[in-house]
């Protein structure tokens, strides 16, 4: 599949630092858990996106996991308050210590950016999930909401971060 229908260049940015300029940044990182269980419960849990449904985000994907060129459609609200956002998996990573993905805005979606959702086992044993994102409005929505914007995905990644650790149920947890 191709990523040609993503609406930024700066394709796979959330891998790198800096992230590119010229849009809002996001960097926030919640604790898990402190244990082998818990990074491998975390990190299939973000990887089949049952962290998102869980969370009360509906996804659509063309794949039961993410995988590079997956499209997802993601979608908060209710009703005629529902915001649809068309996405595509641009990058994952699955290694001892890291477990997650990125994916991108497409046409429709009211950012353009992309976003990383990371579950990592730092040196000491700790467990972290983190999501990076470079974003900015695309739509006249988004540029209306200007500051609330910032505002809400931090609070959706602490949201995020509280239904990962209930999905793991502090799986092995322990210091």
């Amino acid at each position: 599949m191709t990523d040609d229908d993503l609406t930024y260049p700066e394709r796979g940015g959330t891998r790198h630092t800096p992230l590119p300029p010229g849009y809002h940044h996001l960097r926030e990182a919640v604790r898990l858990g402190h244990s082998p269980t818990a990074f491998a419960a975390a990190g299939d849990a973000v990887a089949t996106f049952r962290m998102h449904r869980a969370a009360g985000t509906r996804i659509r994907a063309g794949s039961p996991r993410a995988a590079p060129g997956v499209t997802v459609d993601v979608s908060l609200g209710i009703g005629p308050l529902r915001i649809t956002g068309p996405c595509r998996v641009v990058w994952t990573v699955d290694t001892a210590d890291r477990a997650g993905f990125a994916y991108g805005t497409r046409p429709g979606h009211p950012e353009c950016g992309e976003e990383a959702f990371v579950v990592e086992r730092r040196p000491d044993g700790s467990v972290w999930l983190t999501v990076t994102a470079f974003s900015r409005p695309a739509r006249a929505l988004t540029r209306l909401a200007g500051p609330l914007v910032p505002v809400f995905q931090r609070a959706y990644v602490r949201h995020l971060g509280a239904t990962l650790r209930r999905l793991t149920g502090g799986a092995g947890d322990r210091r």
